[in-house]
């Protein structure tokens, strides 16, 4: 058995023969990997990627406990699968090259203050309150959705796209009665409206009060299957509601809709320093 004496000898002969050269190397390769997993986190090659991940994993383990059988299948899936990647997501890959070719210049990670992003996100908070309180006052149904860690990128895609800066007036004119845009659900993605006129899922729960609309069964919906939250405003009462991880809270204060939002981008801005959390960990709250 080895002694602790005997490990960090071991450990500090490694350390003395790394050289500057190595160091550069580390450095490179793990920012071209955080790079490459910021690029796909938002599109259909995270599943991918996850799946290659667990496939590796497995064939390291099969190898380990001799399941020559398991090991020699999951050898032939890898051989074969990897080139696959390539042909099903070329667009992606397109996007990437032409996303390197005009990046051109490496950005400064953690460049807004703390301070600065606080004052951004009270911003942000307080223009969708007055929206949300102004629709309620006028009786305007409305549906929000905003983003958690885990992406709507198919939600997204059945509607129009804005990609406008959140705004009381943009959302207000969004939810118009009779204008193009007015039906569905707006999806904000951290502090731009990406997204309008979005269908979504209905939940199939039987538990629910008659007089929830389909409107609110749709803002339940979209939270059941993410960690969403969803801000409802009602066009028959103007209550404004609010639905999360499958749960539905009716007739929320401004003041209580305003700390529920603070903490949620809190948490999601906080999930944003751990390296993995974007793509192996779902908010929970």
């Amino acid at each position: 058995m080895w002694s602790v004496s005997l490990v960090l000898n071991k450990f500090f002969q490694i350390i003395s023969r790394i050289s500057i050269n190595d160091v550069i190397d580390i450095l490179i390769v793990a920012y071209i990997f955080y790079k490459i997993l910021i690029f796909i986190k938002d599109t259909r090659a995270e599943q991918l990627f996850k799946g290659v991940i667990i496939l590796l994993v497995a064939t390291q383990l099969s190898g380990v406990f001799k399941l020559h059988t398991l090991y020699w299948i999951l050898v032939k899936i890898l051989e074969i699968g990897f080139i696959l990647p390539f042909i099903i997501f070329q667009p992606e890959l397109r996007a990437g090259l032409e996303h390197i070719g005009r990046n051109t210049s490496i950005k400064k990670l953690g460049s807004q203050s703390k301070v600065g992003e606080e004052d951004n996100t009270v911003k942000i908070i307080n223009e969708m309150l007055d929206a949300i309180y102004d629709l309620s006052s006028r009786k305007v149904g409305a549906l929000v959705i905003l983003e958690g860690e885990t992406k709507l990128n198919e939600i997204l895609e059945t509607g129009t796209r804005i990609d406008g800066d959140i705004t009381m007036q943009l959302l207000c004119n969004i939810f118009v009665p009779n204008t193009p845009l007015h039906d569905g659900a707006v999806i904000i993605r951290d502090s731009k409206i990406k997204s309008a006129a979005c269908f979504l899922p209905l939940t199939q729960r039987k538990d629910l009060s008659k007089d929830l609309g389909t409107r609110h069964r749709a803002g339940i919906g979209v939270s059941e299957i993410s960690d969403c939250l969803t801000l409802i405003v009602s066009e028959e009462t103007g209550a404004v509601s609010i639905a999360r991880l499958g749960k539905i809270y009716r007739n929320v204060s401004r003041e209580r809709l305003f700390n529920i939002l603070k903490n949620f981008y809190k948490k999601k801005s906080e999930n944003e320093y751990g390296f993995f959390s974007d793509f192996f960990k779902k908010n929970e709250d």
